[in-house]
């Protein structure tokens, strides 16, 4: 009899929880202009409320508070940014193949995604001095890192080598290369996105056995 409850709330109550999900997802896309914008300290709900089309109540309603809105928002992006990346390590036939792919999608997202992005390097550094934050900025660090590595492991198996380092150090290197190029893509560096492209295809080269 339990069982049979159990199943009728969970399906009378799934469509209003996909609902309520979908609608949060809704507001975080239109808040992410203005948190890239902004960033995290100067971002209040009521400065995104005014510079979207939701009221400062429809936020709150959906988001307890700021730290809640921009969490949810660089997750959303970053978990769908892993598969991006799977899908290239699946797609490579070659080590040459994957390797060119792989920064090839890096300008790209640095390029069409550079709020997202700067965003995320706030969060992650306000995160040294506001606890609620970690949580989340060590899981989806732990999240990137593993997407990483699944580059370079399968580029190693690709070109019949292993990895000469491990799984921190190719995400600390690459993430660094990354942030780098972004700062100066923000400065106005003309030559950022190709300086990433060639870097990281050389990078990924140095990580293997020769």
């Amino acid at each position: 009899m339990t069982q049979v409850l159990d199943q009728g709330v969970d399906r009378f109550d799934r469509p209003r929880v996909d609902k309520f999900e979908a609608r949060r997802g809704e507001l975080a896309d239109a808040a992410l202009e203005t948190l890239g914008e902004l960033g995290f300290a100067r971002t209040s709900l009521r400065e995104i409320a005014q510079k979207t089309a939701f009221s400062h109540g429809v936020l709150h309603y959906y988001f307890r508070d700021k730290v809640e809105l921009i969490t949810y928002c660089v997750r959303r992006y970053k978990e769908h940014c892993v598969t991006r990346y799977d899908e290239i390590v699946a797609q490579a036939t070659s080590g040459d193949e994957l390797a060119r792919l792989f920064a090839d999608a890096l300008v790209d997202t640095m390029l069409a995604d550079t709020a997202m992005h700067r965003l995320w390097y706030d969060l992650r550094s306000q995160a040294m001095f506001e606890g609620e934050l970690r949580p989340t900025v060590v899981d989806l660090d732990r999240q990137l890192e593993a997407m990483v590595w699944r580059v370079v492991a399968r580029y190693a198996e690709l070109c019949g080598v292993g990895p000469v380092v491990t799984s921190v150090t190719a995400y600390s290197v690459f993430d660094g290369l990354f942030e780098n190029c972004l700062i100066r893509h923000l400065a106005g560096d003309g030559e950022a996105a190709e300086r990433l492209r060639s870097q990281a295809v050389w990078l990924i080269g140095s990580l293997v056995r020769s």
